[in-house]
């Protein structure tokens, strides 16, 4: 049964930017509102409060020194020590090691405690640190915050009946999310006090708001046999997905069959490509900017690249730097960026024209590296929309090419941009014989996800065509092999299949025909394994030879409830919950016991 809250809300939690959308829930005969941005409170300089559409996904949390106590006064927080969006990335670009950004991001990153108070990366002081689950979650709470300040705050008092909390909330998170990462991100969300959560992927949340632009015409746009790529490229980072457009009884259905690697490579990297080349150009004049004037600079060039690539193109944009030593005229510094210096940049550094069986470029491996996010080592976003076409194709002659293409995110507002790729991709199916290829326009890129998932919060209520997904991996558990121990060889690992691809939420799959030995009562080591590329193996299979095609998610070492030494026969039961996230149990053969394994890093909960 669907929650009776007030309001359906949409949130879409981006690495860069996050955004509200919300409608009215038609309860009973009540038709179902227009769906509304909610403009988000938040501070835009030292004491000033705006309402704008974006809050920034930035984190600033100053000492004392830095900012006076008034300067972070909120209307529902007068005793803030932090800011949450547009002062604080602004202001956070001064003094970068306050400043916390791509929390979402981090969320996925195995080689760190993402539960730890890791951020800022490179912070100092340890006392100012949070946690990316704690990031995450900061700004989600200033998210609730803001909603019961404006929409649930009557001359009475807080109206509890519309506060945020108890709204019906569909939370929006990458496809390429794993298990792990959807975990911690319900997590944030519980910890900023949210109650009633269903996660939804980001493309999906784009098409859906797609649908809504178009009514019911959007069944005259696509037609049966088409499959639609949802081009999405953020901020932070690039995410494919591929649907299927089918037919049953007449109807069109919508079934999501393919969902790409997570990709850290979008706006943020075109923005530091564009710093670059704008200091080279002041470097030829003798000028050189230290670290934080680059900080600067690339904020400088986000502006400058987002008014380039409007559709009214200036001559070129004005950068002006605060500048420091001798010689600097009225102690700033001027340059400017031109629309050839973006094309040049954007379009042959990020976009080039390849060919569909280019692989992506890989550089020599550093012996000793940072320990910080795990961008892509090729930034050409067209190379891995080739791999990710390859990877999906059954044939080695021809990728699994779309034959309608649905651009979201801030930087595909660019035609430029969108033309290239659209580019790539007819020339790849000129080569291959495949079919013509053709964009589907008409959504907001910075705006539809957060529409999309108010939208599916309609649809979840059988008001509206609902895209078949499930998971977006496959996920397997490492199983040590049955062999006798041979002298410096290690244990060999097959990964048992525990979750086919496309295993749908609210759905249980029990491995019942198999029994393993479950070690209790002393430390032993859990393997979570997942690929995007196995889309045909089912619970109970196993794969000896995994490496080449199956990915590790999180390991974790643990010792689970029960006498030491004892190791119990169990079988295996997963279960995909509502939310959208992923349950795997261990049940006892000889009693009641089970055992729940919560894969979330570095930790585990047993029940």
């Amino acid at each position: 049964m669907m929650p009776t809250s007030e309001y359906i809300i949409g949130i879409d939690l981006g690495t860069t930017n996050s955004i509200v959308a919300c409608m009215r829930n038609p309860l009973q005969d009540r038709e179902p509102s227009e769906i509304q941005i909610f403009p988000i409170p938040q501070l835009t300089g030292p004491g000033v409060i705006s309402r704008q559409d974006i809050l920034p996904s930035f984190l600033l949390i100053p000492d004392a020194a830095e900012l006076s106590p008034e300067a972070l006064q909120l209307p529902w927080n007068r005793e803030n020590k932090m800011a949450v969006g547009e002062f604080a990335r602004d202001r956070g670009s001064e003094i970068p090691n306050r400043l916390i950004a791509s929390a979402k991001s981090w969320l996925c990153h195995p080689l760190v405690d993402r539960n730890a108070r890791i951020l800022p990366w490179q912070g100092s002081n340890d006392a100012l640190k949070r946690s990316p689950v704690e990031a995450s979650a900061a700004i989600l709470k200033h998210i609730v915050d803001a909603w019961n300040h404006e929409m649930a705050t009557t001359a009475d008092g807080i109206d509890d009946r519309l506060r945020m909390e108890v709204q019906d909330i569909l939370l929006t998170v990458p496809a390429s999310f794993d298990a792990v990462a959807r975990e911690l991100t319900v997590k944030a969300a519980e910890m900023a006090g949210i109650r009633s959560l269903t996660l939804l992927e980001e493309p999906q949340a784009a098409f859906y708001a797609w649908i809504d632009t178009y009514g019911d015409n959007w069944r005259r746009t696509v037609r049966k046999s088409d499959r639609i790529l949802v081009c999405d490229i953020g901020g932070g980072t690039s995410d494919f997905s591929l649907i299927q457009v089918g037919e049953t009884d007449g109807d069109l259905t919508l079934e999501r069959i393919a969902v790409g690697n997570h990709l850290l490579v979008g706006g943020d990297n075109m923005d530091l490509a564009l710093g670059y080349a704008v200091a080279g150009n002041m470097a030829q004049k003798n000028i050189r900017l230290d670290a934080r004037q680059m900080k600067i600079l690339s904020q400088s060039c986000r502006k400058g690249k987002e008014t380039i690539l409007s559709e009214d193109t200036p001559d070129d944009y004005v950068i002006t730097i605060l500048g420091r030593g001798r010689g600097l005229i009225a102690g700033t510094i001027q340059s400017s960026l031109t629309p050839e210096t973006v094309n040049e940049v954007l379009l042959d550094g990020f976009f080039p024209v390849c060919e569909w069986t280019d692989p992506v470029s890989t550089r020599q491996s550093i012996g000793l590296q940072e320990m910080g996010l795990s961008y892509e080592s090729d930034p050409a976003i067209t190379r891995h929309l080739a791999t990710f076409l390859r990877q999906n194709s059954e044939t080695e002659d021809r990728p699994l090419l779309p034959t309608a293409v649905l651009f979201n995110g801030g930087v595909m507002k660019s035609r430029a941009l969108r033309n290239r790729v659209l580019t790539c991709l007819k020339s790849w199916a000129d080569a291959t014989g495949g079919a013509s290829i053709r964009e589907l326009p008409g959504i907001d890129p910075d705006r539809s996800v957060a529409r999309g998932a108010a939208r599916y919060g309609l649809v979840r209520r059988g008001r509206g065509i609902r895209i078949r997904s499930g998971l977006n991996k496959t996920y397997y558990i490492g199983i040590a092999a049955s062999m006798p121990a041979v002298p410096g060889m290690p244990q060999p690992v097959k990964a048992l299949c525990v979750a086919p691809f496309g295993m749908e939420e609210g759905s249980r799959q029990a491995i019942e025909d198999r029994e393993f030995g479950l070690i209790v009562g002393e430390t032993a080591r859990f393997d979570f394994l997942g690929s995007v590329i196995r889309k045909t193996d089912q619970a109970g299979e196993i794969v000896e030879s995994w490496e080449d095609d199956i990915d590790p998610v999180t390991g974790m070492e643990t010792a689970l409830d029960g006498r030491a030494g004892d190791m119990i026969p169990v079988t295996l039961e997963t279960r995909a919950t509502e939310t959208g996230t992923l349950e795997i149990w261990c049940i006892s053969r000889l009693d009641d016991r089970q055992w729940r394994l919560e894969f979330n890093v570095r930790e585990m909960e047993t029940e």
